[in-house]
């Protein structure tokens, strides 16, 4: 998997991918497939297992032997604190560029070249995400660029659930990258620091953005890289009440910490809408109580 050439070889900046599984075993095993099939010159793997229990990191380690690095957690750190694990791995092996994947993905061969490209175009992008699709259908968007309204309390994928006609091909600066896919430099996490596990669950990829963001960098989608997310399209994979309960947690802490004093005024009325939203899914029976957040 690791496909490390000398610096006189290539100078392509060294690429560290870190994969974040939780009993993920047949999703993080197939995601390591598509990754094997990466173009890219100079890039390393990293799967940080938070304390799984279905023998993933046995698995992983009998496909892939020390092609990929495989750190296991002694607790589930969550999202935040999962990734930060692999994030301090890639500073110290001396990565320039660090792509947080999620296991539940599919990558196209070209992915982290485009990223890595768009990255080197610019000093000032620091933080860069792909093109996101649904695996089923695979030409539907999940992901086309976000954008955060603080005034309606809102932090939204552009083109979700339409069908990708290239009316999204233009690579263009976005308010945050969802941490499914998101290639940051080094620089800009030794600058403002790791994913904040204040947030439990959502919101960490935004906050990350917002602080990047802050700095003085730019916040870049880049189309040509393409990546499968399986989840479902009709649901968005957000289906059991406590995932919701933790998204409306992670939806109260970001907002109260970016939100001006003059977005409050309306704020409240779109946060009680969603509330009331959800509540009525839950009452349908279109959000049912079961399923863990693992990271």
């Amino acid at each position: 998997m690791t496909k490390t050439n000398s610096s006189w070889q290539s100078p392509s900046p060294r690429v560290t991918v870190v994969v974040l599984t939780w009993n993920g075993k047949r999703l993080t095993l197939e995601c390591l497939e598509s990754l094997a099939k990466l173009t890219y010159d100079n890039i390393d793997i990293v799967v940080v297992d938070n304390a799984s229990t279905d023998g993933t990191a046995d698995a992983i380690s009998d496909v892939y032997g020390d092609r990929v690095t495989v750190i296991v957690n002694d607790a589930n750190l969550g999202f935040a604190g999962g990734n930060n694990v692999g994030i301090q791995h890639a500073l110290s092996a001396g990565a320039e560029y660090i792509l947080l994947l999620n296991n539940d993905t599919l990558v196209d061969p070209g992915m982290a070249g485009a990223l890595a490209d768009a990255l080197s175009g610019s000093a000032d992008i620091g933080i860069v995400g792909p093109k996101i699709y649904y695996a089923s259908p695979p030409d539907q968007i999940w992901y086309a660029g976000g954008r955060i309204n603080l005034a309606r309390g809102t932090a939204r994928h552009i083109g979700i659930r339409e069908t990708d006609t290239g009316q999204y091909d233009t690579v263009k600066d976005v308010d945050y990258v969802t941490g499914c896919a998101l290639m940051a430099r080094r620089e800009v996490i030794e600058r403002i620091g790791f994913l904040d596990t204040a947030f439990e669950a959502y919101y960490e990829d935004a906050d990350f953005c917002m602080r990047a963001r802050q700095a003085g960098y730019r916040i870049i989608y880049v189309p040509a890289g393409r990546v499968w997310h399986r989840i479902s399209s009709s649901t968005g994979g957000q289906l059991s009440t406590k995932k919701i309960s933790l998204k409306l947690g992670s939806t109260w802490t970001f907002f109260r910490r970016y939100a001006s004093l003059h977005h409050w005024i309306t704020m409240p009325f779109f946060f009680a809408a969603d509330v009331v939203r959800i509540l009525w899914l839950a009452a349908t029976g279109r959000i049912r109580d079961s399923g863990s957040t693992g990271g």
